[in-house]
């Protein structure tokens, strides 16, 4: 049986943990998606959050390309994506794509940081999303060249992650069984014993 979009946002929560910011246990990434666009407003709420983002030297690298459903720039996005990707994407109101300047602004250096600065931006970004009640879905699975060319990003650009934005849709509507049975599932997560460690491979004391 099928479950409703309430029981498997239900399901996705993480255990909660006193002190740690209830978003954060809050985010997950579906791929089913309602028929319902996003407000203007809440669009400038979540870019607001991955602006305040800290960069290595303030570069503030990233920049975003953002396609609304409808729009010639969300069709672009949308023909890079792998099929796989496609086949549940296309419910989603908002198709984004993160990018990063790979080189620095003041000495034109390479900037072996600016990825890692777009990806601490674009976390910004889906908690916010989240606590607006929206939805993130990051997507390595597509034709970076395709999308490069069709958007016209220059080289001096380099590419993160697609993104879907909106609100959770009822699982339902995923045709294919494997993916609907994925968006039912509980998250799963390391414990801290194997990612926080006091020397290698010694697992921290963290009370």
């Amino acid at each position: 049986m099928t479950l409703s979009a309430i029981e498997v946002n239900h399901l996705k929560q993480a255990p909660a943990m006193q002190g740690v910011l209830p978003v954060i246990h809050h985010r997950w990434s579906p791929r089913a998606y309602a028929d319902r666009p996003v407000a203007a407003a809440d669009l400038a709420r979540v870019f607001e959050a991955a602006r305040w983002a800290a960069s290595s030297s303030n570069e503030q690298p990233w920049r975003y390309v953002v396609g609304l459903r409808g729009s010639a720039t969300y069709d672009k996005i949308f023909q890079s994506l792998v099929e796989f990707n496609q086949n549940w994407a296309a419910s989603a109101p908002v198709l984004i794509l993160g990018t990063a300047r790979a080189h620095t602004s003041r000495s034109g250096r390479p900037n072996g940081y600016a990825l890692y600065d777009l990806g601490q931006a674009t976390a910004y970004l889906a908690l916010q999303a989240a606590a607006l009640g929206l939805a993130v879905h990051q997507m390595g699975g597509y034709n970076q060249q395709a999308v490069r060319t069709a958007l016209g990003i220059p080289e001096e650009y380099l590419l993160g992650s697609v993104m879907t934005l909106g609100y959770q849709g009822e699982p339902e509507t995923l045709k294919d069984e494997h993916m609907r049975a994925t968006e039912e599932q509980p998250r799963e997560r390391k414990p801290l014993r194997e990612i926080a460690f006091s020397a290698w491979d010694v697992p921290a004391d963290l009370g």
